[in-house]
């Protein structure tokens, strides 16, 4: 085997996608500490890498405007870089296509990869269903390492720096605090606003509620907001980066969220969490990892769910039962 002391890690998918990809940085900074490690990822993603102790570089992939543009430019720096291994978890032709032509030595991926024909390395990538267990995606992405490390398992890691967590000072020194991330990429995934109205009433008053997150979330939470009625809540959405975010969450006496970005925040800060999951399942391998974990589903028992890996921008038969059977107590738990 060659010396390995250069790595870059693709992963141009969603947010969470990304946080899950963080855990083959991890493994291989254990066993090759002085490797020079590099991430490519989608734009808006490459805050999570901000003051990084051991990533060296974020490449930014801005498939929005110019992509064929982009791609050919990023092909030549990355070939610049002259890598031992490109790691692509990333399964569509964009990345496929950047880890064929990189000119690694090892070229590593998935086999669902259109250009996996062209990689050194392929391994399978199977997600499971409602009647399956299913592997966990981190486990699928180590499995990608597997020969160059070992078969442990790695945790997801974020690390917000000393001036997140002043900037969060503020909410974390107001008292006892729950969070709450009520909205998704996607429609299906989410449960429903007048459900997060219900829970945040419920919620003993001694608790500070914070919403969370992005700027395009902060119509709907304000909604949420308004909707509840109460006076010690707050609407962060587009105030905090991810890692601030994930630095609030770390302080929380429970984080309320969908099958989204924020419960693998919870997971790489191993802070305590609540997944509800309404149109996916935990069977395809996206579950909370942090050690106080708790995923809720709908007790009913639906021929249409799971309906999609993603979900859809409405529920495809309408009576969204997945979601709203969901009961509200039943999600709060315990908190006192």
């Amino acid at each position: 085997m060659f010396p390995l002391k250069k790595f870059l890690i693709i992963q141009t998918a969603f947010t969470g996608d990304v946080v899950l990809a963080t855990p083959v940085a991890e493994k291989l900074h254990r066993f090759f500490p002085d490797a020079e490690i590099d991430f490519l990822v989608k734009k808006g993603n490459e805050s999570l890498f901000k003051d990084h102790p051991f990533i060296k570089e974020v490449f930014v992939f801005d498939k929005k405007n110019g992509k064929l543009k982009n791609i050919f430019r990023l092909r030549s720096a990355i070939r610049k870089k002259k890598y031992d291994a490109v790691i692509n978890l990333h399964r569509f032709g964009s990345s496929g296509f950047l880890t064929a032509c990189s000119g690694a030595k090892e070229k590593i991926g998935f086999d669902k990869n259109p250009f996996s024909f062209l990689f050194t390395k392929k391994i399978k990538h199977e997600i499971g269903n409602s009647g399956s267990g299913g592997k966990h995606e981190v486990r699928r992405n180590l499995d990608l390492i597997a020969h160059l490390t070992d078969l442990q398992t790695e945790k997801p890691k974020l690390y917000p720096s000393d001036s997140d967590l002043q900037i969060i000072s503020y909410h974390t020194n107001s008292g006892e605090y729950v969070c709450m991330a009520p909205t998704s990429v996607w429609f299906t995934k989410q449960w429903p606003k007048e459900k997060w109205v219900e829970l945040i009433k419920i919620i003993p008053s001694s608790y500070r509620i914070f919403l969370l997150g992005g700027p395009a979330d902060s119509k709907p939470c304000d909604k949420i907001l308004k909707d509840s009625c109460r006076n010690n809540i707050a609407n962060l959405c587009g105030q905090l980066s991810f890692l601030q975010s994930a630095a609030l969450m770390k302080g929380a006496k429970m984080n309320y969220v969908n099958d989204s970005a924020p419960m693998h925040f919870a997971s790489a800060i191993n802070a305590p969490v609540t997944a509800i999951y309404c149109s996916t399942v935990p069977a395809f391998g996206f579950g909370p990892l942090s050690d106080n974990s708790r995923v809720i589903e709908t007790e009913e028992k639906l021929s249409c769910r799971p309906c999609g890996l993603h979900g859809y921008k409405e529920c495809p038969e309408i009576h969204f039962k997945c979601a709203r059977t969901i009961e509200v107590k039943k999600v709060m738990g315990e908190l006192n």
